[in-house]
């Protein structure tokens, strides 16, 4: 009896071990820096890096050893940090609310238990949402809603069927989950009142947006202990409108604060109606110079004019 060839069956079984073995001696490389350099700082920082390699350990929050090392370079010895920190209330918004340029139509603020919104009623849209994340032990979260509502606070009237079969998903802008997480089911439902919602496409909305959203709730806050989000639409200059009440953006942008030890820095991204579901974070970056261009908004507008600048200039290397 002839014995079966084996010369054509790949080394799975060593081929997975050695990939293993390669991921585990590069983390213990840098836990192992990490911890040398943890012993020869002070108490404060101790504290402070302790909390962010707890949360390491603990799977709920996605956090890996790369994002320590990485925070902890940014923290002591990056160049994102501008000295400065916004006065004023920072119950949900960092820097004061953003100030729209004269000429553009009207927002009237609304605020909530968990965020607060600057809503168009010309454009049927919240034109921002701002909202801010803590560092929380992940627990169960209030069922999700069945149904958006109108906000009679609006003279828009905006429903929720003014979408039905427009194409466009309800796309939240202070997200259901980070609120309810932190705010509870009755701020929950105010996610759910259409001065919170814009019209985006189902691969953005489900896609990178989403996913974004998911890392802001989960990975930031254990990261960096609090954050401070804006989020909002763009329009172009006639925008296609759902039943000639619901002006449709062409792009959403989301701006993202951290602020620490008499420091802040932020992150912005813009991302098109047409963003693809499989791309990546990164190649939607922009500075929030860019966001003010295109919306008409002026963010951060209490932080001192030389830092803000400095700030709004930069655009992000990379992903937080």
């Amino acid at each position: 009896m002839a014995r079966k060839s084996t010369a054509s069956r790949s080394p799975k079984i060593p081929g997975a071990l050695r990939r293993t073995k390669a991921f585990l001696v590069v983390n213990l490389v840098l836990w192992g820096a990490i911890g040398g350099w943890f012993l020869f700082q002070p108490a404060a920082r101790q504290q402070e890096v302790a909390r962010l390699v707890g949360n390491a350990f603990d799977g709920r929050k996605q956090v890996t050893a790369f994002d320590v090392a990485w925070d902890l370079w940014q923290l002591y010895a990056g160049e994102d940090y501008v000295a400065a920190v916004a006065p004023g209330d920072k119950v949900h918004l960092y820097g004061g609310v953003p100030h729209l340029r004269p000429d553009l139509a009207p927002v009237r603020v609304l605020a909530n238990l968990g965020y607060v919104a600057g809503y168009s009623d010309t454009l049927g849209n919240p034109l921002w949402a701002a909202y801010r994340l803590h560092d929380i032990e992940p627990s169960a979260t209030p069922e999700r809603p069945d149904e958006f509502s109108l906000d009679l606070r609006t003279s828009a009237r905006i429903e929720p069927g003014d979408y039905a079969r427009s194409g466009y998903d309800r796309g939240h802008l202070a997200p259901n989950f980070a609120i309810a997480s932190r705010y509870g089911a009755a701020a929950q439902r105010e996610t759910f009142l259409m001065s919170n919602i814009i019209p985006q496409k189902h691969a953005l909305n489900a896609g990178l947006w989403k996913q974004l959203e998911q890392r802001i709730a989960n990975s930031y806050p254990a990261r960096f202990g609090e954050v401070w989000v804006i989020a909002g639409p763009v329009f172009g200059p006639k925008p296609e409108k759902l039943r000639r009440r619901v002006a449709v953006p062409e792009s959403c942008f989301m701006i993202i604060v951290d602020e620490s030890d008499g420091r802040v820095r932020a992150t912005a991204y813009l991302f098109p109606q047409d963003t693809p579901e499989g791309g990546r974070l990164d190649d939607f970056l922009v500075s929030i110079d860019e966001l003010e261009h295109r919306t008409g908004l002026d963010f951060l507008p209490e932080l001192p004019d030389a830092a803000e600048d400095v700030l709004e200039a930069r655009r992000a290397e990379r992903a937080w």
